[in-house]
This record gives C-alpha cells, structure tokens and sequence, in this order.
C-alpha cells in the first residue's frame, strides 16, 4: 500500500477533539448512527460545496462514548478545492459542525504523512474517583464512580508489570486477521487534588478494548479484589478472564498522537503495516 497521493490531489492534516457522549464512535455505519467522521465528512462536503465526500483516515478509531482532546486525521482534497477553501475553511467548519466535536487546525501534510500509519504512539487517559459521594456533576461525561476506596500505590506496582511489548490477547476484543502484540510504553496513575485519579495509557498502537480492560483489571488490584501480581498473571495467560471487566467508555480521552519527523515517516509507515509477531513466536 502506497502513501503517495493521487495526482491532483492534497493531503490534508486536521486536528480535533470531541466530546463521544452522543457519539456512536469515530467510523461511519450503516442505519444512520451519528458519528464523528460522518459529522466532520458532511461538514465539509457542505462548505467546499462538493458532490463528493472525501473520506477521512483518523489515527485511532474510538469506541461510542469515547472523548478525544488530541485527535488526528487526513484527508485528500482536489487540489483545486484546497486553494479555494483553505484559508476559511477553519471557520466554516467551526460554523456547521456541531458543538460536541471541533477541528483546531488544518494544514497540509508532509510527504509520506498518513494519520494512522505514521504515528509511532497514543496517549490515552482514564479518569475515575473513588469519592463515596459519586462524582462531581459538571464531570459526570468524563470521570467514572468506583463505590470501593482505591489504593493508587497498589495499582502503579500492578502495572509496571505490563509494561512492553507483549501479547495483549488477555486484554483485547480478538479481530479477525488482526494482531494483539502491542509495545504498551507507559501505564500509570496520580490522584489529583481533587482526588481524581487519572491513568496514563501510552503504546504504539491498540486493540480493541485494551485501554478499559487494562484499567479493569488496575481497578481490581486497587479496591483489594485482586493482588498486585495478577494483572501480569492475567496477561501471560494469554485468554480472556471473565473477571476483567471493561469498564464504561465514558472515563476515557484520547489525549495525544505522536508523530516522527517528517523524514522518517516513509519508514514509519511500512513498519506500522507489519504484522508483528514476539520473538521466538512461531509463524502456524
């Protein structure tokens, strides 16, 4: 697969967040779902006065229910359509999508950028307290409520113990062709001022669900369910435990994509495209 763009054509970066309460995720779907990139694909199919809808390729798609402050996507526009409608496009868009999802900036992209394959990192945050009065109600979209006390030092103890590149299979909603190998490159938690405790999730890339069962099972170990140890034992078993639960979509924000200088994005690119496998881990 070729990240070249198609004569005629430019490749557009956008830079937004949203807010994924009304949201049935970022992908478009059949039965007229609402969703993040069909919001953002009419709206500009609407101020460039286009017939065609050009589609968007986002870095990470999220679930229905998940907020993004640090999302990245790109699109290809005629080139034509880019001179004409660059300078306001910012504001026309600001002007028909509606309040729940923003675009900060647009620009065009470096040669060889691509929105997913080029980001050599996600930067994730989970927000939950444990205040036995519940949670603040002018955070309710965004903070979890956990009715039991959370020890934060016991939950930091259980994640240094996935941190690396493993198989995630215990961790993830299984895709069909698809890989559970991640490098997960930070995993922790501090409870705020305001006794929120916020998790920390960074990796190359995840899998479907990973995020909120990763913090599932950190939840676990800091009510005193489960020791610090288990986490780790969980992972290296490698099947699904009915006891890891996934929690509610709601906590979690898509906070940051990492990107590597523009020249080596050509080499990002392919390495993304390769099915990983661990070492020493048989091909059948």
């Amino acid at each position: 697969m070729s990240d070249e763009v198609e004569a005629g054509f430019v490749r557009v970066r956008l830079d937004l967040s949203y807010d994924g309460s009304e949201f049935s995720g970022w992908a478009k779907q059949a039965g007229g779902r609402r969703t993040v990139q069909g919001e953002i694909e009419d709206a500009l199919r609407t101020v460039t006065r286009s017939r065609a809808t050009y589609e968007l390729t986002v870095a990470g798609r999220t679930d229905a229910g998940v907020h993004a402050r640090g999302q990245v996507a790109h699109v290809d526009l005629p080139r034509e359509v880019w001179a004409e409608h660059h300078v306001k496009l910012l504001k026309r868009l600001a002007g028909r999508l509606p309040r729940d999802v923003r675009v900060w900036a647009l620009r065009e992209a470096p040669s060889g950028f691509n929105a997913r394959f080029s980001a050599v990192w996600r930067r994730y945050a989970y927000r939950v307290t444990d205040n036995p009065g519940g949670v603040d109600p002018l955070l309710r979209g965004h903070v979890l409520w956990h009715d039991w006390p959370l020890d934060v030092d016991a939950m930091n103890e259980a994640a240094r113990g996935l941190l690396g590149e493993h198989d995630f299979a215990a961790y993830c909603k299984k895709r069909e062709g698809a890989t559970t190998i991640r490098t997960l490159q930070e995993l922790s938690l501090v409870r705020g001022e305001d006794g929120i405790v916020t998790a920390t999730v960074r990796a190359d890339a995840f899998c479907h669900n990973m995020v909120r069962s990763l913090i599932g099972a950190l939840l676990f170990v800091g009510d005193g369910h489960r020791g610090a140890d288990w986490p780790a034992k969980v992972l290296a078993a490698g099947v699904r435990d009915s006891a890891v639960h996934v929690v509610r979509p709601h906590g979690l924000t898509l906070e940051e994509v990492g990107y590597p200088a523009d020249e080596l994005l050509a080499a990002r690119n392919k390495e993304a495209r390769n099915k990983r496998s661990l070492p020493g881990a048989g091909c059948c």
